[in-house]
């Protein structure tokens, strides 16, 4: 993370009740997971693969609930909750196992297991230099407006990226100033 900054909210218990909006992305910020075209995101098997393991998590522990999310060429935008007490009686999956009695993961166990899981499956497809930035963004969404404002930036994400003044700059100086100009324009 920049400035080697923590970035978890201090004191705050990620483990209980909340909705969470989370910004996972990819290290030096590589394209790795598809491409925008006509402002809609086009998912290569990388990301396809980063969509279905973020599904997972809603599948795998069920005190997960998932809202809007979005895969971007190179970062991931995603919102979870977690609810309930982690009991969830007679709640038993396919493979017979009971999952009654699961420990509730905190967001920090989550995303690393959505990082991690994910990132197996990446190097399954031979792209071996494939790897997530350390750690990952989050905020606590608190009130029905944050929650909708966030809803509506997940899903515009792709149509605004070509404005996206951190994906400008992988084009050169010269033209950060020329986009630069153009957003605040």
């Amino acid at each position: 993370m920049r400035n080697g900054k923590p970035n978890r909210l201090k004191g705050y218990d990620y483990s209980q009740n909340g909705m969470y909006f989370v910004t996972v992305c990819i290290h030096n910020r590589i394209e790795w997971f598809g491409n925008i075209k006509n402002g809609k995101m086009v998912l290569n098997e990388c990301g396809e693969i980063v969509e279905k393991q973020w599904a997972w998590l809603g599948d795998q522990y069920p005190y997960v609930v998932l809202d809007e999310q979005v895969v971007m060429p190179n970062h991931f935008h995603g919102m979870i909750s977690i609810v309930g007490n982690g009991r969830m009686d007679g709640c038993v999956v396919g493979n017979g196992r009971d999952r009654s009695l699961q420990k509730i993961k905190p967001l920090p166990e989550l995303i690393g297991a959505f990082k991690t899981t994910s990132s197996k499956l990446i190097h399954g497809t031979g792209a071996l230099q494939f790897h997530w930035q350390k750690s990952f963004y989050d905020h606590v969404i608190r009130s029905a407006k944050s929650l909708e404002s966030i809803r509506q930036y997940i899903a515009n994400n792709p149509m605004k990226w070509d404005m996206d003044i951190e994906n400008i700059r992988n084009f050169g100086i010269d033209n950060v100033a020329y986009y630069s100009s153009i957003i605040k324009a």
